[in-house]
């Protein structure tokens, strides 16, 4: 019972902050049931009212059988009060109504994952650099140089997700003296799913890490090569979770900002709400204040 109220508490953080990442209407739902399927009882709108916010030139997907797309919505005090076509929206458009125009787009219902570990994700994300989209492994070797350059002593270069090797034109995961050669001061960590992780040289000196090092578990293992470690996780990943644990955190208000810009990008894909895994190394509640200062916003 215990650990189901934590997660339930996660959980409503975490949609409360996404909420305030995206500053986005709260509660959104239709209020007639030939628009949503499903009778409202709590909510009956007064349609004389003047709309917050109304979007039109869309394509509004209402999951509704039977029944086409909308064109324009209207939406008040975070609830949709007029769903419909252009004309009959903007009758409720008043002097202080923001008007906004999706150009075509197909506009659906916020999305929800229900499996993320969307809270460690904002811990992190200021720190980290993505490959999200990078084309070969050259340019994500020579981004990891470039941002050697500008990390200031004591950080590290961190590759921690977003990323397969299937998407580089090389078809292939990088090697250890790669990373030494790009980055020979610096530490770097680069994490491939949670299945292998890869330590230049100057990450396993930082961490202490040497030949002598056993493995958190019977499940992983480290695989010693040009001075660096090959980090094996299969088919338990708690070798890669400890390393990103032991990398130097944020300050709270530095975790409060990389969180902030985590949830803005989560919203950029259309999650409006998540559910946390929790898990790996990461600790309630002192690892989520970020997320709970974020929540009331």
């Amino acid at each position: 019972m215990q650990r189901s109220a934590k997660q339930l508490y996660q959980a409503v953080a975490i949609i409360s902050a996404l909420g305030a990442a995206y500053a986005w209407p709260s509660g959104i739902r239709a209020q007639d049931e030939k628009l949503s399927g499903y009778s409202n009882d709590t909510f009956v709108p007064d349609e004389s009212e003047v709309a917050d916010t109304i979007l039109v030139n869309g394509n509004f997907y209402t999951n509704v059988a039977g029944q086409g797309n909308a064109a324009a919505c209207a939406i008040s005090d975070g609830r949709f009060v007029r769903v419909g076509d252009r004309a009959s929206v903007e009758e409720l458009k008043g002097e202080r109504t923001r008007v906004i125009d999706v150009k075509g787009r197909t506009v659906t219902p916020g999305l929800n994952d229900s499996h993320i570990h969307a809270v460690r994700g904002g811990r992190f994300y200021n720190l980290e650099l993505r490959w999200d989209g990078v084309r070969s492994l050259r340019r994500g070797l020579e981004m990891i140089r470039e941002q050697a350059a500008r990390t200031p002593k004591g950080q590290w270069v961190r590759v921690i997700g977003g990323w397969s090797p299937y998407q580089f034109e090389e078809r292939r995961l990088p090697t250890v003296a790669e990373l030494n050669e790009v980055a020979p001061d610096t530490p770097v960590y680069v994490m491939f799913l949670y299945s292998v992780g890869f330590l230049n040289e100057a990450g396993c000196d930082s961490l202490g890490i040497t030949e002598e090092t056993k493995p958190p578990n019977a499940d992983s293992r480290y695989v010693f090569t040009d001075g660096g470690a090959e980090l094996y996780a299969e088919p338990n990943a708690m070798i890669l979770y400890k390393t990103i644990g032991a990398l130097p955190p944020m300050s709270v208000k530095d975790q409060v900002n990389s969180t902030r810009h985590w949830y803005h990008e989560l919203a950029r894909f259309g999650l409006t709400s998540v559910v946390d895994a929790g898990g790996g190394g990461h600790s309630f509640p002192e690892n989520y204040i970020a997320t709970e200062v974020l929540a009331p916003r």
